[in-house]
């Protein structure tokens, strides 16, 4: 039983040899197959997706120089993206202004929205972490995958072009948002907060349930949003998006007023004087 054991490991290994030294699986385990069917075409140096699919935690230890982890290509694969959005929202709005066309630029792009595209790829499974990464929900982070999806964007580019990333961009917009319904949501507040905290060189906002309420059939869950590690609002209502809402609204209106406070009627009246 032992021998079996022994030759099959050997099979096994002379296998996985084999595909590494076509090219087919990197030292780190990425398999061409994944990564083809992640992009949903066939690729070029699949030593470019392991790199993208690298994030710090796996050096954590390690002497580095920082650009061993998969950052220097989310950096590339947000210019990409921007791009591509970009462009895909003026073809498709020809009469909308630029304020519009930068708040659906920032409702698509948006951290959220990228752990989303990366959650529908199935992408958390492919990202490199350490064991305490993954043990602790690394694979659903929303930050890790955000990071991780744009690193793809950037290898995507720099292998096979931006005709090539582009099309992936379009095919995940096209078959996941409804950019139609998208532009009838006038109020969107988390797309507003965000809006307002970019501009000032903030991280962006965070959002955590605080209570969870009531039967599975009629739950009620409260929302707080932190910007800066603060919290600044909070909503309440029967789903989490809802309650996101109105967290971001009072947030939203909390940080305008601390920005222009109205003045006293003491105050105001020395001035007049």
């Amino acid at each position: 039983m032992n021998g079996s054991l022994q030759r099959g490991s050997r099979l096994v290994r002379s296998w996985f040899g084999a595909l590494r030294r076509r090219g087919e699986v990197t030292r780190e385990g990425v398999a061409r197959t994944d990564i083809e069917r992640l992009v949903g075409m066939s690729v070029g140096d699949l030593r470019l997706y392991a790199h993208a699919l690298k994030h710090r935690s796996v050096f954590r230890g390690h002497i580095t120089t920082g650009t061993e982890s998969n950052e220097r290509l989310e950096f590339l694969g947000d210019a990409v993206l921007g791009a591509v959005v970009a462009e895909k929202l003026y073809r498709t709005f020809p009469n909308r202004d630029e304020g519009f066309l930068t708040r659906m630029r920032a409702q698509l792009v948006n951290g959220q929205a990228l752990a989303d595209y990366a959650r529908a790829l199935d992408l958390g499974t492919l990202v490199l972490m350490s064991d305490n990464m993954a043990t602790s929900e690394g694979r659903d982070n929303t930050t890790i995958l955000a990071d991780a999806f744009e690193a793809i964007i950037g290898a995507l580019y720099l292998d096979l072009g931006f005709a090539a990333a582009r099309r992936f961009v379009i095919r995940l917009v096209d078959d996941l948002v409804d950019l139609d319904d998208l532009s009838e949501q006038r109020s969107n507040y988390k797309s507003l907060l965000l809006e307002y905290v970019q501009a000032r060189g903030w991280p962006q906002p965070n959002y955590a349930v605080v209570a969870e309420e009531g039967p599975s059939h009629d739950r009620r869950f409260t929302i707080e949003v932190l910007v800066e590690g603060t919290p600044r609002g909070r909503g309440a209502a029967g789903s989490k998006k809802q309650a996101e809402q109105a967290a971001a609204r009072e947030a939203l209106d909390a940080l305008r007023r601390a920005e222009n406070p109205i003045p006293s009627p003491s105050r105001a009246t020395e001035r007049a004087s």
